[in-house]
């Protein structure tokens, strides 16, 4: 009888608590993962735009060819090519400065009907050699 009064008073996790911590875990695993890609292109197209400022002769060339060198490294490091598109990628020379204004927002669809957006927003200037 004593044995019993000792099972009654012993607490834990009980299969249902464990069940709704797994689908909360599962949950955010999800999110997380979907939501990842978006981000890692984002470095990624930063990184080329970057490395293309920071190349003096690349700056040097007409924005058209500046324009088809983000395209073409943009499509080797497998990041979506739509990317470099004239609404997202603008160009402009203002007194001699380069500007590259990147503004672009992805929809990513997460569960049925529920959807996250992620916005970004770049600005990159540099002086026309």
């Amino acid at each position: 009888m004593d044995k019993m009064a000792v099972f009654k008073r012993e607490k834990g996790a009980s299969f249902f608590s464990i069940m709704v911590g797994l689908i909360v875990a599962g949950i955010f695993f999800a999110v997380a993962f979907k939501l990842f890609t978006p981000y890692k292109d984002h470095a990624t197209f930063k990184s080329i735009l970057e490395n293309v400022v920071h190349d003096r002769d690349q700056v040097s060339k007409e924005f058209r060819q500046i324009r088809r060198t983000i395209y073409d490294r943009a499509i080797i490091n497998q990041v979506r090519a739509e990317l470099s598109r004239e609404d997202f990628l603008k160009i402009e020379n203002i007194d001699g400065v380069i500007h590259f204004d990147l503004a672009y927002e992805e929809r990513v669809p997460m569960f049925y009907n529920v959807d996250a957006v992620v916005k970004f927003q770049e600005h990159y200037e540099v002086t026309k050699p």
